[in-house]
């Protein structure tokens, strides 16, 4: 694949990534969030909405350029990169972006809280979290009455599974800062936590909060996300719509476009989105739903990228995707996925890696100690259909039939479309001859 986005080996989910909650307060804004937002252009048209999307950015280049000695240009140019990262998942901005970072820092060591939150929110978009941590300790040291800081401290304890401290941070943020940063992590917590519909409404007040196409973007594709975990597809549809409508070209969005193409019958429509899609952003999310999507050449050939991907990482030691471990567990190798993931769960001890570890366990033969890492995945009670399908398929393995049962059950209820390749494999083995769910049918 020749997309310019490529990253293999260290493919960067760049999702500055969201976290925790507990009381949102009142909706709007109050302390130092800033007056209200006033009407957003709406693009009309892909060129227009592009053209706005890019604009934080140009300004942020012309204040360099007016300023070359100023820091806080540099750290918002940097800032204004990072953005751009998450919403295009374009790895190449974030060395753009550390480059600015460095030279705010050059200009300005001590004191530099804009270039200290920004290093935080750099190393978490490269998915080093235990150093996004370390500069979301110093810059909330720094200044604790800034919500950014607490913004980078909560990304990534959430992704080091460190839930509490997580929750402490946003609610912090919350009470200094509520704005769409603030407001999409609380969404990410309560999700994770099992309470759904109080993620959408913390979404919906994300993007009621929007100042710029991106936020908008951001915030109605992780509301689009959260309707398809619940098999809601129409809902589904309206935000990813919404999404596309603000970034025309946002990753998420068109994926879960294509996901929902699948569903309804147009498997031939979903698969040209994901092959632009990947082109242009091959990460391995989308590699492997387009892969488990086809069966013909193409299929493989995603497949093989995903390869090629885990081989690298293999070599070069950096953080691990934990699609490249489903991937290597079910199409692949799966000794090489619990290799991979035993690697980071000694970086993360998030849900997210409890439940790729227990699965690449499971598909290596070893069913009794991916049991533990299944029961781990649980332990926040996410609504995850492929987390419930993946204890599910353990338990049966391990002749624990009436739990078994009720997990998959559980997958199929939150969303029957969780998979195109594992959920027809939940729905055989529920009813295979002599279970409760195939007697009931008679």
């Amino acid at each position: 694949m020749k997309g310019r986005h490529a990253a293999v080996g260290g493919t960067v989910a760049v999702g500055v990534c969201v976290a925790g909650l507990l009381a949102m307060g009142p909706a709007g804004f109050h302390g130092d969030a800033g007056p209200p937002p006033g009407p957003r252009a709406t693009p009309t048209s892909r060129a227009d909405a592009a053209e706005l999307a890019e604009e934080p950015l140009r300004v942020a280049r012309r204040a360099v350029d007016e300023a070359p000695q100023d820091p806080v240009a540099w750290s918002e140019l940097a800032q204004a990169e990072i953005e751009r990262a998450r919403t295009t998942l374009d790895a190449g901005r974030l060395e753009a972006a550390g480059k600015a970072l460095r030279r705010s820092l050059e200009l300005k060591r001590a004191g530099n809280y804009p270039a200290t939150a920004g290093m935080g929110q750099l190393a978490n978009a490269r998915h080093e979290f235990g150093a996004g941590r370390r500069w979301g300790l110093r810059s909330t040291r720094m200044a604790p009455d800034r919500a950014e800081g607490y913004g980078v401290l909560a990304d990534a304890e959430i992704q080091l599974g460190h839930y509490r401290a997580a929750r402490a941070a946003v609610q912090r943020m919350l009470d200094l800062k509520p704005t769409t940063a603030a407001y999409s992590r609380a969404a990410y917590d309560l999700e994770t936590h099992g309470r759904d519909r109080d993620a959408a409404v913390a979404l919906e007040r994300a993007a009621e909060s929007a100042q710029t196409p991106d936020e908008t973007a951001f915030a109605e594709s992780r509301l689009g996300e959260l309707s398809w975990s619940q098999g809601d597809l129409r809902r589904a549809e309206r935000h990813f719509r919404r999404a596309v409508a603000a970034v025309p070209d946002h990753p998420h969005a068109v994926a879960g476009r294509a996901r929902l193409q699948a569903v309804r019958g147009h498997p031939a429509k979903a698969l040209r989105m994901y092959d632009q899609l990947i082109e242009r952003t091959p990460l391995p999310q989308f590699l492997l739903e387009a892969a488990e999507l086809r069966p013909d050449r193409r299929g493989r050939e995603a497949l093989a990228g995903l390869k090629a991907q885990a081989r690298m990482l293999r070599a070069t030691g950096g953080p691990v995707d934990p699609h490249l471990a489903l991937y290597e567990a079910d199409h692949g190798n799966p000794a090489t996925a619990v290799a991979l993931m035993r690697r980071e769960w000694k970086r993360s001890h998030s849900v997210i890696v409890a439940d790729a570890l227990g699965w690449a366990l499971h598909r290596a033969g070893r069913d009794a100690e991916a049991l533990e890492y299944a029961r781990a995945a649980g332990r926040t009670g996410w609504k995850n259909a492929l987390f419930h399908y993946h204890r599910g398929v353990i338990e049966h393995r391990l002749g624990q039939d009436g739990a078994g049962d009720r997990h998959l059950r559980q997958a199929l209820r939150l969303n029957p479309h969780f998979s195109p390749y594992h959920a027809p494999r939940a729905a055989r083995l529920l009813h295979r001859p002599g279970s409760p769910s195939a007697e009931e049918k008679r």
